[in-house]
Formats: C-alpha cells, sequence, structure tokens
C-alpha cells in the first residue's frame, strides 16, 4: 500500500508543538568534541597517577627524625644479644674471638653496620642513620646437631612473638636455612647450615636509628668499625 503522509497543517502544527528549548532538543557530539573529551581523559590519568605517586612518596619517606637517636654501641650490643639468644637455643659450646681469618670457613664473630634508605622511589641515605648488624659462624658442626638445632631454635622464635619468614630442610640434607623477622620487619635473623663443610651461620640486625654524635661530613654508616666481644654460650 502506498504510504499515508501527514496534511500539511497537520505536519507543521506538530512542528509548532515540539519545544525548542535546549533541554529537549539532543546534542549532538561533533568529531572535534569527541577527541578533545579524549583527550581530557587520557591526560588525566597520567595526572592521577602522578599525584598518586607524591602521595606514596610523602608517605614512605625517611627522614632522622623518623627514626631512634641511639648510639651505636648500643644498636650493637642489642644485636649481639639477639645472636646470644639463638646461640644458647641452638646449644652450642665454643667461644668464638671477634674476628674472621677465612670467610665462609673459618669461624666468624664481626659487626657490620649498613645505610637506611629514605624509601618510596629514591635511593637516598638518611643522615646518620644506620642498621647494626652482628655474624657468627662456627665450622665443623655435624648434621644431627645442626638439624636438631634449627628445629629448636624455629619453635622458640615462634613462641617469643618472631615470624618465620622462611624455614627450609633440604630433602638432600645438605642445606638449611631458617629466617626470621619482627616489628614489620625491622628486626631480623637468619641462619644456614652447610654439609659439603659442616659450617654454620647466623647474623642478627637491628632497627635503624640515628647515631646521636653523627655530624655532616662523618663517615657513613655509622658504627661500622665496631669490635664484638668474645661469643660464646653465657656463663650465668
Amino acid at each position: 500500500m502506498p504510504e499515508e503522509t501527514a496534511p500539511a497543517d497537520t505536519a507543521a502544527d506538530a512542528a509548532d508543538a515540539t519545544p525548542t528549548t535546549p533541554a529537549a532538543v539532543p546534542k549532538r557530539t561533533t568529531a572535534a568534541q569527541a577527541v578533545g573529551i579524549g583527550c581530557a581523559a587520557l591526560l588525566a590519568v597520567p595526572l592521577l597517577l602522578a599525584l598518586v605517586v607524591v602521595v606514596w612518596i610523602a608517605v614512605v619517606t625517611k627522614d632522622p627524625s623518623d627514626f631512634p637517636r641511639v648510639a651505636p654501641e648500643e644498636m650493637a650490643s642489642r644485636a649481639v644479644e639477639r645472636s646470644q639468644e639463638a646461640y644458647d637455643v641452638l646449644g652450642f659450646t665454643r667461644t668464638i674471638k671477634p674476628g674472621v681469618e677465612k670467610v665462609g670457613v673459618s669461624p666468624e664473630n664481626t659487626l657490620g653496620s649498613n645505610s637506611c634508605y629514605r624509601g618510596g622511589l629514591t635511593d637516598e641515605t638518611v643522615d646518620g642513620a644506620y642498621r647494626m648488624y652482628h655474624s657468627w659462624a662456627l665450622d665443623h658442626v655435624p648434621a644431627e646437631q645442626a638439624s636438631a638445632g634449627l628445629r629448636r631454635l624455629r619453635d622458640h622464635l615462634e613462641d617469643t612473638g618472631w615470624d618465620i619468614t622462611s624455614y627450609r630442610e633440604d630433602v638432600s640434607g645438605d642445606y638449611w636455612d631458617l629466617y626470621a623477622s619482627r616489628s614489620d620487619g625491622d628486626e631480623r635473623m637468619s641462619f644456614q647450615w652447610f654439609e659439603d663443610r659442616g659450617y654454620f651461620t647466623g647474623g642478627a640486625s637491628t632497627p635503624c636509628a640515628v647515631d646521636p654524635a653523627w655530624r655532616q661530613g662523618d663517615d657513613e654508616p655509622a658504627g661500622d668499625g665496631l669490635t664484638p666481644p668474645d661469643f660464646g654460650p653465657r656463663t650465668s
């Protein structure tokens, strides 16, 4: 059938009845406007990411006021005390003199320190801040003593508030390790035993602190030249 059309007058009346206010007229987005909107969105993403990064850096970066002011000698004593506690639980009875003749082979008893960093996206060190660590080692440690001692130490650390971050009993029996931390990872201990040379190592590190005596131009990190006392089983 032929398509019916409205009379001219009726069509005109319908046109006049159509509202002409801006709200009633659909807005058409031109190609240029679409491109503009897309560009704005693309620009907003990196700007938002940049803002997030700036806020994140402000939150996580550190300065000297974020760390306690503690002399390196005191933090060194704390690290040695942590090692001492583990040494007693492991059941070793030898006393180790300060120093080491051959790293990775002979007995060791040393102190050292590392720098502390601002964090975030920077690799800058914090002026005067340091982290002390104590390292010790024994040679000629039999497998039975090492394995039993590490199991005992793992249980002891868990019972005294440490988080065991890694514990491995090698299936072949030639390598064992134990890693623990607490205070959100600021304080750490690590232990390894190597069957091929009967070598047992241990170590403890302290949280970062600022040396109260540090002055601009001093060597860093503070406490790097300290010497530990003889290290062995408690005498009391």
